[in-house]
């Protein structure tokens, strides 16, 4: 059964008239929506680098701030939106700027918590570049918890995950949250 027959099948189960104008051609639009929405497992991290990792002498910590993202919650398949800051000190390479968005555009179109998508962001990044330490923060709202269950509107969740240098050298880690805070 195909992604658009499934899709078929839910709006008739939930008591809808899959044969209203309306409705005719949604499960083509949503089965083709929810692909684009997790084209993330049909990428891997050498072709979204594409060789993008460049010789340097930079050795002071490079941040990246304020990468849009948009993620689904693997628990109930609902978006989660925000933004995500990445830093990392450089240890003889340097990646591409637009590689830090290609990475985390990979793994948050995928189904994820966020917790995991900062590890996953953080993990990639310092094993690509090589450098002694990796920052990622992620700032979200999740729809799971503003139009379903506690229905929280204001509502949004911080995650860190700190690596290396960023991790275990208390100034890295200072001067990481002043930056993205700038």
């Amino acid at each position: 059964m195909t992604i658009e027959n499934n899709y078929r099948e839910i709006i008739a189960k939930i008591g809808e008239n899959i044969s209203r104008d309306g409705l005719l051609d949604t499960p083509k639009r949503a089965a083709k929506a929810m692909e684009f929405l997790t084209q993330g497992y049909n990428q891997n991290i050498d072709e979204v680098v594409n060789g993008a990792l460049f010789e340097s002498e930079a050795d002071e910590m490079v941040v990246v701030k304020n990468i849009e993202l948009y993620s689904m919650c693997e628990h109930h398949m609902l978006p989660f939106i925000g933004k995500c800051h990445i830093a990392y000190i450089p240890n003889g390479k340097v990646l591409g700027l637009s590689k830090f968005a290609r990475i985390v555009d990979m793994y948050a179109r995928r189904l994820q918590i966020q917790e995991n998508l900062a590890r996953e962001i953080a993990l990639s990044i310092q094993e690509i570049t090589g450098s002694t330490g990796v920052g990622v923060i992620i700032e979200a709202q999740h729809l799971c918890m503003m139009m379903r269950g506690v229905e929280k509107q204001n509502s949004s969740m911080t995650t860190s995950v700190m690596l290396g240098q960023m991790r275990d050298n208390p100034s890295a880690r200072q001067e990481m949250l002043v930056l993205v805070k700038s």
